[in-house]
C-alpha cells in the first residue's frame, strides 16, 4: 500500500511541477490561446499523465491548430499533424500536434512510439520515442525526462477510435538559436521537416 501511495504522490507532484512551469512560460509568451478550438468528443485516449498543456473543460489537451508545420501519414493508419515547435524560456522546445486515426477502425497506437530506453519503457505508453534531428548541427534531441525518468510528453495513448483525434505535446532541449529547422522522427512514421518559432 505504501508503494502505491508513493507512486501516486510522485505522479501528482510531477504533474503539479509541469503545470506550474508551463503556465509560467505561457504567461511569458503573452498567454494567447492562438485561436485554439475545442474538439469535443474527438479523443478516445485518456488525457496525458502530467499533461501541462492548455486543456478544455473535458481535460483534453488543446493545441494551437491554427498552423500546420507538417502532416505525416503512416502506414499504420495514423496521421500526425505537427502544429507548433516553439522555443520556451528555460532552454527547451515544445512541439504540439494532433494524432488522428484514419484507418476506419479502432486502432492500437504503435508501441514503438514509447521509445527503446528501459527507463522510459517502464513508465508506460508515451511518445517518448520521438526525436528531433538538427542536420546542420549534427545533433539528435530526445524527449526530456523528469527526475523520476518520466518523459515530458503526452502519455496514456493506447486505443484510438476510428476518425478520432488526440492532441499531443513533447518537450526537447532547445537547439541553438541559429537552427531554424529540424527533422522530426516518430517511430513507425516517415520523417518530416518542421520550422522552429
Amino acid at each position: 500500500m505504501s508503494i502505491r501511495h508513493g507512486v501516486t504522490t510522485r505522479r501528482v507532484a510531477t504533474a503539479a511541477l509541469l503545470a506550474t512551469a508551463l503556465s509560467l512560460s505561457l504567461t511569458a509568451c503573452g498567454g494567447d490561446d492562438g485561436g485554439a478550438t475545442k474538439d469535443k468528443g474527438s479523443s478516445s485516449a485518456p488525457a496525458a499523465t502530467g499533461n501541462s498543456k492548455p486543456q478544455d473543460d473535458g481535460g483534453n489537451t488543446v493545441p494551437d491548430t491554427s498552423k500546420t508545420l507538417a502532416t505525416i501519414n503512416g502506414t499504420n493508419g495514423f496521421q500526425i499533424v505537427v502544429h507548433t515547435a516553439t522555443r520556451e524560456d528555460g532552454g527547451f522546445l515544445t512541439v504540439t500536434g494532433t494524432i488522428k486515426n484514419t484507418s476506419g477502425k479502432r486502432t492500437v497506437a504503435p508501441i514503438e512510439w514509447n521509445g527503446q530506453e528501459n527507463q522510459v519503457r517502464r513508465t508506460g505508453r508515451s511518445l517518448g520515442g520521438i526525436t528531433l534531428i538538427d542536420k546542420a548541427g549534427k545533433k539528435r534531441y530526445y524527449v526530456l525526462r523528469d527526475t523520476e525518468g518520466y518523459p515530458l510528453t503526452t502519455t496514456g495513448i493506447f486505443n484510438v477510435d476510428a476518425n478520432a483525434s488526440v492532441a499531443f505535446f513533447a518537450q526537447f532541449p532547445s537547439p541553438p538559436d541559429s537552427t531554424s529547422q529540424v527533422d522530426i522522427q516518430i517511430p513507425a512514421m516517415p520523417t518530416a521537416t518542421i520550422e522552429i518559432s
